[in-house]
Parts: C-alpha cells; structure tokens; sequence
C-alpha cells in the first residue's frame, strides 16, 4: 500500500509540476514582505540545460507540519495589543488558508527560560503523591494562549516538554544550574544560586530513586489530565528540554542512561496508557550516541517514537537520520537570536531550515510567537520572535522570520514530501504536496539578480528573482 500511495504522489506531482497550469509567486526582501509577483514572468521551457534540478521520483520524509512555541513572555505581550489586533495575529498564524498554517506547536511543562518567573506545578517537597499538583499558573497565560490558537485552528496538535522537574525533585533543590553569566546576560542580578548548588553537564541532576521516578511519571499524567479537562490534547511529550544544558534559567542535566530509566519503567507505560506517544529529546549535542543509548535500551527503546533535535543537536541529527531512516525527526527549536530580527538572522534561519529538512526533518518549530521588542527574557536573554510588540504604543509588526516561515508553511501542508534537488544552484527546497501541487522556496543571497533555471519533471521554469529575497513558487 506504502508503495502504491508513492507512487501516486508521484504521478501527480509529474503531471502538475509538468504543465503551465496555475501558478503562485511571492517574494520577501528587506524591503518588502510577501509580495505577489506577476506568475506570467515564469518561463517555461525545455529541460535540456538547467541549473538545478528537482527529482520527483524520489520524494524524501513526508512533512507533518510547522509551528512555534508557546510561552509565557509570548502571551504577555500580546496581551498588551487589543482584542481585534490579537485575533487578527492569530487569524493570520493559525486559520487555514489565510497565512502561516501552523499545524503542530509546542508548550513547556512548567517554567522555562521565557516564563514570567520559576515555577512548577506542585512546590510541595516530598509530595510523591502529587496531592498538591496544580495548573493555575497556566491558567493565567499558557492556557488561554493555547485556547486562543484552538478557535482559528481546532485540530491544532500540541507536544510538551519540561525544562526543569519541581525544585525538590533534584539533587541541588533549585530550578537553574548555573549562575546568571552577565557577560552574556543584561545585568539584572543574580538567581539566587548558591556555590554549592552549581551543576555541571554530564551528571544527573534529577534524583535516581523510584520515588522520585515515579512521582515525576505522574507528575507527567496528571499535566495531561488537566490540560485534557481544559480542551487542550496533549499528544506527544519529550522528557526534558536540552538535558546536557546547564543553564541559569531552569533546566536539568541527565545522564542518557539516567533518561533510559525514567522512560522505560516510569514515563512510558504512564503515557501508554493515555495514549500519549514519547520521543526522546531535546537533544543539543552533536553527540548520536546519546539517542542510540535510549533507541538500544530494551525497556526504553520500545516507547519512542521519534527524537527531538535543536541547537548544536543539528550535527548529530544527519547520522540519526542514515543509521534509523523510519525514525520521526523533529526540529525542536529554532536558534533564538539576539532580538534585533534583522534580515542577516533571517538568512541563518533559512540556512537552519535547509539543513534540517534536508536531514530529514518532519516537524520544523521556531521558537517565541511573540516578544515585546527587544525580546528580553525573565534572565536577561534577547531573543527573536515571529511577533514583536511595541509596549509603548501598543501596536506591532510580523519580524522577517515569519515571513520565512510563511513562505514555506502557507504553501506546504501536512502530507507533503521534501523533494532533493541537484545541480549548481541549491539554495532553494521543493515539495511535493498531497494534491499534486509543487512549492519550490529559492533563496537569491546576492546583491543582484539571479535567473535561474530548474528542472522539474520533464519541463523546466526560469524566473529572474530579485537581489536578496526569498521566494516561493507554487505550481498547480
């Protein structure tokens, strides 16, 4: 059945990508954003001399769709817009047809580096029971967030993952592991770390006990139970946010091995049982090894369905790719920025998009929706966002990244298959959608004109595409 649907996208995408039919062009440059071109300029033609070429009798991993993170510091500031200005940013992220398309997006369980404060959902040391587990905090922010997405989007998919257990849960009994760096950091004082309770990478933070192993498996159960009783399906977890990251923010180091555990005997068969699925993530080292010790275990291995890639991660996610090629590969967190949104963090986004989906990547997540500008966090990080917001005048603007994102998230859907493309010119990426449709997205990173011409299928397309832009090509 496997090879009798591929065969068929790729009949289709040979007979729409093989005609002059309907075709869409827009185009994003430092000066403008998503403007639509004039599709009659495309050219088609013979396929004898091309600079690229897109192979559609070899369609890669198929796309499950595109998304961002919801945060705590994200809603804040939208919260300082208007009821209509913010529906209409939410219109245009999540509503079908209409921009961005997000279909799959993440949340912290509890605090993380863009919350308003440290925070978990049950502070009571030693409640192993979770007697004392609670999620009024979310109900603040991340719930009516989340909600707000659901009515523009109801099959909206969410996944989760903590960045730090409860304080107690852990061996130096505090959210972070490091001291606040004001090198890097905007001075605004300390964590409240003590010597003593510095962390380093490679040891587990995180309490190995089956107490501990057990409590923080329903600690798990009962987040999804709540967010299930507010609407809200949660319906995949990563146990733990970068665990060999020792951060000034919360966070919690764990040995791969220490993560096997927890998995196996604890926070496996507690999702199995809601019908939750588990990848294992985020991994931010260029280290394979450290998915292969969680693949290979007999216990944990048999509840991961796929693994997590971000930061430094994007090394190692390659190797994963060639040694478990029906792996599902997520692109965890896009690279934050340094706040200014400008167009040269654009191009590297882009770069962080090629090589994942390249890699194999089915999921492809940014990070903050939205920041107040300047994008500073609770610890003193500027970061970027799809959304900043001016706190003085209450208005906003869509950053250049999410016009990236749009370019590739409007046009390619759920469904779709990343298709290779050979040749000279290679900053571009094409797909191959479910209803035959091609979108190729060209990148022009000179400062003049380019004309490429690329192959697809038995015809050929050439365009003129403007100095520094990026474009997208959908043809029908």
């Amino acid at each position: 059945m496997k090879k009798f649907l591929l065969s068929i996208c790729i009949l289709s995408c040979l007979l729409a990508c093989s005609k002059n039919g309907k075709t869409e062009w827009v185009v994003t440059t430092p000066g403008i954003s998503w403007q639509t071109q004039d599709a009659g300029q495309i050219k088609f033609a013979g396929s004898e001399k091309y600079d690229a070429e897109v192979d559609l009798a070899n369609p890669q991993q198929t796309i499950d769709g595109f998304g961002a993170c919801f945060n705590e510091l994200g809603w804040t500031s939208l919260s300082l817009l208007s009821e209509d200005a913010r529906n209409d940013i939410f219109r245009e992220l999540f509503e079908y047809g209409k921009g961005a398309n997000f279909t799959i997006c993440r949340m912290p369980l509890g605090a993380n580096d863009f919350s308003r404060d440290w925070y978990s959902y049950n502070e009571t040391d030693g409640d192993i029971e979770m007697e004392n587990f609670s999620i009024a905090n979310d109900k603040e922010t991340l719930i009516p967030f989340i909600k707000t997405a659901q009515k523009y989007n109801p099959g909206l998919k969410i996944w989760a993952s903590p960045w730090s257990p409860p304080a107690w849960m852990k061996d130096n009994k505090h959210y972070a592991c490091q001291p606040l760096n004001t090198s890097f950091f905007d001075n605004i004082g300390q964590n409240g770390i003590t010597p003593e309770q510095i962390r380093r990478e490679g040891v587990n933070m995180f309490i190995q006990e089956d107490d501990y192993f057990k409590a923080y498996a329903l600690y798990f159960k009962k987040f999804i139970e709540a967010y299930r009783a507010e609407g809200i399906d949660i319906s995949m977890v990563m146990p733990q946010n970068e665990f060999n990251s020792c951060q000034p923010f919360p966070s919690c180091t764990w040995l791969a091995s220490g993560l096997a555990t927890f998995i196996g005997k604890h926070l496996g068969p507690s999702m199995k049982s809601l019908g939750v699925d588990i990848m294992f993530g985020t991994m931010e080292r260029p280290n394979p090894a450290l998915v292969d010790t969680i693949l290979t275990d007999t216990e944990a291995g048999k509840y991961i369905s796929g693994a997590g890639f971000q930061w430094a991660g994007k090394k190692a996610v390659g190797d994963i790719r060639q040694r478990y090629p029906d792996l599902k590969i997520y692109q965890t967190e896009q690279e934050c920025g340094d706040g200014k949104n400008d167009w040269e963090g654009c191009v590297y986004s882009w770069k962080l998009m090629q090589h994942f989906l390249n890699n194999g990547a089915n999921v492809y997540d940014y990070w903050n929706i939205s920041l107040e500008e300047g994008g500073l966090s609770r610890w003193g990080w500027s970061q970027n966002s799809l959304v900043t917001v001016d706190k003085t005048t209450g208005k906003y603007k869509y950053t250049c990244e999410y016009y990236l994102m749009k370019h590739i998230s409007h046009y390619v859907l759920p469904g779709a298959r990343f298709l290779p493309v050979s040749g000279e010119f290679t900053d571009m990426m094409a797909f191959c959608n479910t209803d035959g449709s091609c979108v190729l997205i060209i990148h022009n990173a000179n400062d003049t004109e380019i004309k490429p011409t690329i192959k697809i299928g038995d015809r050929a397309i050439s365009l003129s595409v403007k100095p520094q832009s990026f474009n997208t090509i959908a043809l029908r």
